[in-house]
């Protein structure tokens, strides 16, 4: 994928009928490209697939690998082809250790960590036959500390940074880059709504970013091929968006 170039490649997002997945399918059709939208929540996906000129719309649950595979199927049979990949689909998990209930946990980390494996595996023959890809996990900034009340969630993104890590390597044989992004807080439904973008939180000098700004990062890795885009907790940063180095 040219390091500018966006126009015509097909995109599969995950998570996209609400918060950074359907900011960044909107961004996609809007830079020409031709996003793919999974999601649990069909009635959504399907409005937003008609809103995006007729984008083809699977509603997958992402904990499921046979729905998984049958979304780069589809994909497949609707464009001939898999470009791009953003892994986003997830859930917060907010609660102190001595809190977690550990089949609640379990579920968590087959959507957060399991799920992950899943997409990279569905996608990944399609790219080596193609000799060419770009996939995005989004991952968060819990994970550049040690948070209390978020250790559970951390610890399923942090999975996601070794994966993510890994892949990146295992794939680069194949023509094929993987990136991280590490949003920080932003104001979707996973926060329960709670934050407002552009809102500063208190006196910590955190700013709620909007979704919107953390999918023209995801679509800057997906330009680029770099290998990670730790997004800062302050204010909203215009030239963090703006393609930097190329994959190497």
């Amino acid at each position: 994928m040219p390091a500018s170039e966006l126009t015509g490649k097909v995109v599969v997002v995950t998570g996209s009928s609400s918060g950074i997945g359907e900011a960044t399918a909107r961004l996609l059709h809007e830079a020409g490209a031709r996003p793919v939208l999974a999601a649990r929540r069909a009635e959504r996906l399907a409005a937003l697939g008609e809103e995006l000129g007729g984008a083809l719309a699977v509603p997958t649950d992402v904990t499921d690998p046979g729905q998984v595979h049958a979304l780069v199927r589809a994909a497949l049979e609707r464009h001939g082809r898999v470009d791009g990949l953003v892994v986003n689909a997830g859930a917060s998990f907010h609660h102190r250790i001595e809190d977690v209930d550990p089949a609640a946990y379990l579920e968590l980390l087959n959507l957060n960590v399991v799920s992950v494996v899943t997409a990279l595996q569905a996608v990944l023959p399609v790219m080596r036959e193609q000799r060419a890809g770009r996939i995005v996990t989004v991952s968060s900034g819990t994970t550049r500390g040690a948070m209390p009340g978020v250790g559970g969630y951390a610890a399923s993104k942090a999975a996601v940074n070794m994966l993510t890590a890994v892949a990146r390597k295992e794939f680069a044989a194949d023509g094929i880059d993987v990136s991280l992004v590490l949003p920080s807080i932003t104001a979707t439904e996973f926060g329960g709504g709670r934050y407002s973008s552009g809102a500063p939180l208190g006196d910590t000098g955190v700013v709620a970013h909007s979704p919107e700004y953390v999918g023209r990062v995801i679509l800057r890795a997906l330009r680029t091929g770099e290998e990670r885009i730790d997004i800062p907790f302050g204010p909203e940063q215009a030239e963090l968006t703006e393609p930097g180095e190329p994959a190497g």
